[in-house]
């Protein structure tokens, strides 16, 4: 379903724009059995194969389309002629007569829109659970969030149901759900691409954005789209940047400010992403990113929010019990800023742009992480205010600097969900970035991406066992009674020490911390969250279930000892493991 594939072989007579469509109808009604959440309206089958067969009589007169039968999806936040644009919000419903200028742009050049996806209600969210219409999960994991506000047009890329799908992006809705499914998502310089016809969220930091599979269809994508449009008040006449060179300075935060709120997977996955950016030809430049870290906290917490509460502010007060609680709670949160707020906040602003400014005397572009960790939708619903917030740590400040970004993949987590990180410039650097994101790309392919999650993943647990419930060892049942599977037999970081503990029955040995000690062989099974409870409980002190961390660096659940359990204990941490000791007694 590459965007760039399709078109040339409609355009060459290869496959036609018909047969594409058929395939993509075929695969959406077959997602949908698993996952519907990720539309909110489609046309009828009949209308887009009528569509598509206009697409294939134009290639046939001879014209030149450059996405001639691409499927593609719409954010429903972003009007297309005669069907509702609801914004997640039944009550503020609409059906426009004309279609959004960049819609226009990619239909005339042969894209068919297969429909209309899911976004967090108007537009406010990093989550993907705001909606009325349901919580698209992580393609991956469903029990993970898609990420938002974008969450139904990542799901129709990331899933395969059309070869790119349109977003926005004020705080990060084109990048954080791109990180968590495994795309490329290209958030444009304000401007370049226009807005009208997009129910705004910040009307003068709006961007239209686009998700596809990789850095090419992105390319592709934005050579059609992008154009200055007179109609619309924020659109900015392109500017041809420089080039990234071969050999390039990239910008990473200070190790203080690489925050990934507990989640060592990912931290370890930016650490690989930093080292495959050298490899292109990169330098990392350690700079300081707390002015943006701060300049992000006014988009929520500053006057900025009123722009929210404007776009929407007469079913604010009309009828407010129409827009979702977490959503109402925010825009209403807009009506207690007064103009003067707004202008020292500007004032302020202004001088963290100036930061930035000078910041790209220093390097040619920032490479962050898109986000530092990611949440199960329970989560989220039970604390929707506070994790929304950690997803959009390294995206709100982009669109208040006036940044152009493109974020791609960077690897999966051990429970399916994507990670990724973000090239950052300034603006009109999205030529550059996208040649870059080609680059990483090509140095870094993500070939290994797990299956989609058809049946509903189950949850489980790493465990590290190191004694009595090794292979073949008295209490080994209570793992396999529990549907307990052998992942690795290993070490652990060589920051431990083994002991046999006194008086013991059956025989049992404690693990210990110490900082300065050796690797013990160790054991490491997966088993089901729900069975990791019970296992838990039959735990007996002195002993406990704390995080052990492996020699790879790897942090698993693993036995730990509280420091009674070494009163009267053998130390026997030569033997390198328990299995010695035991052949020893």
């Amino acid at each position: 379903m590459r965007v760039r594939e399709i078109a040339a072989q409609v355009q060459a007579g290869r496959h036609s724009a018909e047969a594409v469509v058929r395939e993509a109808l075929a695969r959406i009604e077959a997602y949908d059995a698993v996952q519907a959440q990720a539309w909110i309206e489609r046309p009828s089958g009949e209308a887009l194969l009528t569509r598509a067969r206009a697409v294939d009589a134009a290639v046939a007169r001879g014209e030149v389309l450059p996405l001639a039968g691409v499927p593609f999806a719409v954010k429903d936040n972003i009007d297309v002629a005669g069907i509702p644009t609801t914004a997640a919000c039944p009550a503020f419903s609409y059906r426009p007569e004309a279609s959004a200028a960049v819609v226009a742009r990619l239909e005339a050049a042969g894209a068919v829109m297969m429909g209309k996806t899911n976004l967090d209600q108007f537009a406010t969210g990093l989550v993907g659970s705001r909606s009325p219409y349901g919580a698209p999960g992580c393609v991956f994991n469903r029990a993970y969030v898609s990420g938002g506000s974008s969450s139904g047009s990542a799901v129709a890329v990331a899933a395969g149901l059309v070869s790119f799908a349109l977003g926005t992006d004020t705080a990060g809705s084109g990048r954080v759900p791109a990180a968590i499914n495994n795309l490329v998502g290209l958030k444009p310089t304000k401007g370049r691409w226009s807005t009208t016809g997009l129910v705004p969220a910040c009307r003068s930091l709006d961007c239209i954005t686009v998700f596809t599979r990789d850095a090419a269809d992105a390319a592709l994508v934005d050579s059609v789209a992008a154009g200055f449009d007179a109609d619309d008040p924020y659109s900015r006449h392109d500017v041809v940047a420089e080039p990234m060179p071969k050999t390039f300075r990239f910008g990473i935060p200070r190790p203080e400010q690489r925050i990934f709120l507990g989640d060592a997977q990912a931290e370890a996955l930016y650490a690989k992403a930093l080292a495959r950016t050298e490899a292109m030809g990169g330098t990392a430049v350690v700079v300081d990113i707390q002015p943006f870290l701060d300049a992000a906290k006014l988009l929520y917490s500053g006057p900025w929010v009123a722009e929210r509460t404007a776009a929407v502010e007469s079913l604010l007060r009309t009828n407010p019990n129409a827009i979702e609680p977490t959503v109402r709670a925010i825009v209403q949160g807009g009506l207690a800023h007064s103009a003067v707020d707004t202008f020292k906040a500007m004032y302020e602003m202004q001088a963290y742009a100036r930061r930035a400014e000078q910041l790209w005397a220093a390097v040619d572009v920032l490479l962050l992480p898109t986000m530092p960790t990611v949440y199960r939708i329970a989560e989220v619903l039970a604390e929707p205010v506070a994790l929304n917030a950690n997803h959009g740590l390294y995206t709100n400040f982009v669109n208040l600097l006036d940044m152009s970004g493109v974020a791609v993949p960077a690897g999966f987590r051990e429970n399916g969900a994507g990670f990724g990180v973000t090239f950052l410039g300034p603006a009109f650097a999205d030529a550059a970035l996208l040649d870059l994101a080609r680059r990483y790309e090509e140095i870094a392919p993500m070939t290994d991406a797990p299956p989609l999650d058809l049946a509903g993943r189950p949850e489980t647990v790493k465990l590290a066992v190191v004694g009595a419930h090794l292979a073949g060892m008295p209490l080994h049942w209570q793992l396999t009674s529990r549907e307990a599977k052998l992942v690795a037999r290993t070490r652990t970081a060589p920051v431990y020490k083994l002991y046999a503990m006194a008086s013991s029955t059956p025989p049992k040995p404690a693990l210990a911390h110490v900082g300065d000690g050796a690797a013990i062989e160790v054991e490491v099974y997966e088993l089901p969250m729900a069975l990791f409870g019970s296992f838990v409980a039959e735990v007996p002190a002195p002993l406990a279930i704390g995080t052990v961390t492996l020699e790879d660096g790897a942090d698993v659940k693993g036995f730990v000892a509280e420091p009674r359990a070494l009163e009267g204990a053998e130390d026997i941490t030569a033997l390198g493991g328990w299995r010695a000791y035991m052949a020893r007694r």
